[in-house]
């Protein structure tokens, strides 16, 4: 029987499956308060990790991802007004839009009104953003800046260090386009692409995301430069992750691979000898052909003697001449005339 891991891991009572937002991270309904939303989150994340592992592996991961994409939703201004609203939740028409990140940060006390103005002036001066101006004032951490302006913004901030990216969707993102555009794809939430950037997506980058993404709509979530730049360096490292359209390149690489190491081999592989050609024979000096003459004349006269020996003491003993002894005459030297002969008596 499959786990209920609504009501097993997060206490959420028998209901509809799955809950909505508000249920699934243990909140109020419609509360506004983002700060909450983004506590609540935190600790039922760190209570679902414990069952990562093992048997529930995958049911883990999956309410994770949900979670994280709740999050996102209650935690960006206008996705949660029209989520809301899809609830049953009527807003006034005088409602007040999102404030400036420089009011959000005094309103959570972080900064004095004094230094908010004084931050404003600063990157007025300079030229930079009014977030790059806290950090670089130290009034504020970059992560507090960066959800004072997602608040600004209406957008959602996230913690890198909290959620985890779906793979598919990291695949169909090669890292050269993440490099250089600064970016990290999350998940797909009904038909939009959530993506963590340190700022809002131009047009430019999300054309080339909405291209690998079948037309999907772009949404961008923002994070902390350093937390983004650490999270690139983890899914994109070398060899994480096969790099979109590089299956042929690979075969490719393959390939040429083999192809140099049989070449090596075959360098390497000592080279057969090539074959001695036939030895031309060169004529004999005139001292050779002499010389060559005279040992078929002493080979022909120790056959006679042979054959005389062999007619006196084995064949024929005491008889002087018989028919035995004149094929024996004619026949030892003739046969060593035909064996000799050849080899002597030739000019080269």
């Amino acid at each position: 029987m499959a786990i209920d891991v609504y009501k097993e891991w997060l206490g959420i009572p028998e209901g509809p499956r799955p809950p909505d937002h508000y249920a699934l991270l243990r909140l109020k309904q419609f509360d506004d308060e983002i700060d909450r939303i983004r506590a609540n989150y935190k600790k039922l994340n760190g209570h679902v990790r414990r069952y990562a592992t093992g048997q529930y592996l995958d049911e883990s991961q999956a309410l994770l991802n949900e979670m994280a994409k709740a999050m996102l939703c209650l935690t960006d201004h206008d996705r949660k007004r029209e989520y809301d609203e899809t609830l049953g939740r009527e807003f006034p028409e005088e409602e007040s839009g999102p404030r400036t990140m420089d009011q959000v940060l005094v309103s959570q006390k972080h900064i004095t009104r004094d230094q908010a103005r004084e931050a404003v002036e600063y990157a007025d001066r300079s030229g930079l953003e009014v977030r790059d101006a806290f950090v670089q004032l130290k009034m504020v951490p970059p992560e507090v800046a960066t959800q004072a302006l997602a608040q600004e913004l209406g957008l959602s901030y996230v913690d890198l260090s909290d959620v985890t990216p779906d793979d598919e969707v990291l695949d169909q993102v090669p890292r050269k386009v993440v490099r250089q555009y600064s970016v990290l794809p999350l998940f797909l939430d009904e038909g939009t692409l959530l993506v963590a950037c340190v700022h809002q997506i131009d047009h430019v980058v999300e054309d080339e995301l909405r291209l690998r993404f079948d037309g999907a709509a772009i949404r961008t979530v923002l994070v902390a430069k350093q937390s983004l730049d650490e999270a690139i360096a983890r899914y994109y490292a070398a060899g994480v992750r096969q790099e979109p359209g590089t299956k042929t390149a690979a075969k490719g690489a393959t390939a040429e691979k083999a192809t140099e190491t049989k070449s090596k081999e075959k360098a390497s592989k000592p080279e057969p000898a090539p074959k001695a050609a036939p030895k031309k024979l060169q004529p004999k000096s005139e001292d050779e052909i002499r010389q060559n003459k005279q040992l078929f004349i002493i080979a022909i006269c120790w056959s006679i003697v042979a054959a005389y020996l062999l007619d006196n003491f084995v064949v024929t003993p005491r008889v002087f001449f018989d028919k035995w002894s004149f094929l024996l005459f004619l026949g030892l030297p003739g046969l060593v005339a035909a064996l000799a002969g050849p080899t002597l008596l030739r000019k080269r």
